[in-house]
């Protein structure tokens, strides 16, 4: 397998250490989102299959980085949809807890605030620990009284890891139900539902896979596959391949999760786009993208380490997405912006900058970035 950066649009100048903020196109995304586009300029060439199997060749694509089935697999157009989703379709009593982290991305909180709400439940709020370990955290935090775990595979702001096999077999023992946001990890380090038994997975394609945006997943664990969707539209119905029988109105959904399928799941453009990028990602499976961001971010930090920037124990931290801490004396926003004139690129999240990486970025990446650091 062969790392480079030939398939993306990046100058031999810019060095972009931001994926968790947005994902690159491989060129092959870029030419098969132009066809879908010049294909809607013919609209009477576009047939009924159109409408189906691009899809029906995405959903497997989807489970394959999550190690799961295709038929678990829906389609969504964010995070926040399958967090609705999730949230509707789990119960939680009043007097119940439903736990999330501090700082947790919003997608993956207000949802479970406004069922709280909803139903006289308790939003449990883990702190951000000293020794960054938010999976001993997490299980200080699960009780009796614990009805959901919402969290994600790793912080958004820093990359410091859950196991999520660990905060599984947690959430199980008090029996409650575990919904993971897989956003910032998903394609960048192996994840297998089979192992951690989560009820609903949720996630984007914009960010490792390499996708565009407005197009996300879900996957539901087969205890939930007959839940109720929170929209009601045609195309999730048994037999919708059939234009002249949809107004007999069936009541049946198609197999699976795909009862869940947002509305206009066709998306002629989006779906082209990430089927392309996915059939890159079949040559970079997760475990070597893992172990190439681990081999940039382990000399990012350890030189960070050495010019008296923070950084998180080794055995919390992600392969591909890391923060810095930075010392008092330095306001994050000027870091960045430090960054951004030697055309390097990171994001601000908290008090640290965060740097995530993929398969574009080179050793010459991390000198460049330490060269600057250095200079502060």
């Amino acid at each position: 397998m062969t790392l480079a950066r030939d398939p993306f649009d990046i100058p031999a100048d810019v060095a972009y250490l931001n994926c968790a903020y947005m994902g690159a196109l491989p060129a092959g995304a870029v030419e098969a989102g132009t066809s879908a586009l010049r294909a809607k300029a013919h609209p009477w060439e576009v047939i009924a299959d159109d409408f189906f199997a691009p899809v029906t060749e995405l959903r497997p694509k989807l489970a394959s980085v999550l190690d799961g089935d295709a038929d678990g697999i829906a389609l969504t157009s964010s995070v926040s949809y399958g967090v609705a989703v999730a949230a509707h379709n789990l119960p939680v009593r009043s007097g119940e807890q439903i736990v999330v982290l501090a700082e947790q991305f919003p997608s993956n909180v207000y949802a479970w605030r406004e069922l709280a709400r909803r139903n006289g439940a308790q939003v449990v709020v883990v702190e951000r620990p000293s020794d960054h370990d938010w999976t001993a955290a997490i299980d200080r935090s699960v009780s009796d009284r614990t009805a959901i775990v919402a969290v994600p595979a790793c912080h958004w702001t820093d990359g410091t890891v859950v196991d999520l096999e660990a905060v599984g077999r947690q959430a199980r023992r008090v029996g409650a139900a575990l919904v993971v946001d897989v956003c910032q990890a998903a394609g960048a380090v192996p994840i297998d539902v089979g192992r951690i038994d989560p009820d609903f997975v949720v996630g984007a394609v914009y960010k490792w896979l390499l996708g565009p945006y407005s197009l996300g997943y879900l996957w539901a664990a087969r205890r939930h596959r007959d839940g109720e969707p929170i929209e009601f539209n045609w195309i999730t119905r048994a037999g919708s391949e059939d234009f002249a029988a949809l107004v007999d109105y069936g009541d049946e959904y198609g197999p699976g999760a795909r009862r869940f399928d947002t509305g206009e799941v066709s998306n002629f453009v989006g779906v082209a786009v990430a089927n392309a990028a996915m059939d890159y990602l079949a040559d970079h499976p997760p475990a070597a993208v893992a172990a190439h961001g681990r081999s940039l971010t382990t000399r990012i930090l350890d030189g960070a380490a050495e010019l008296g920037f923070t950084v998180a124990p080794t055995a919390v931290r992600s392969p591909h997405l890391v923060g810095v801490g930075l010392p008092d004396r330095l306001d994050p926003i000027t870091v960045a912006a430090h960054l951004a004139e030697r055309r390097i690129h990171v994001s601000v999240r908290g008090a640290s900058v965060r740097i995530s990486v993929h398969l574009w970025n080179t050793p010459d990446d991390v000198d460049r970035l330490l060269a600057a650091l250095a200079e502060l």
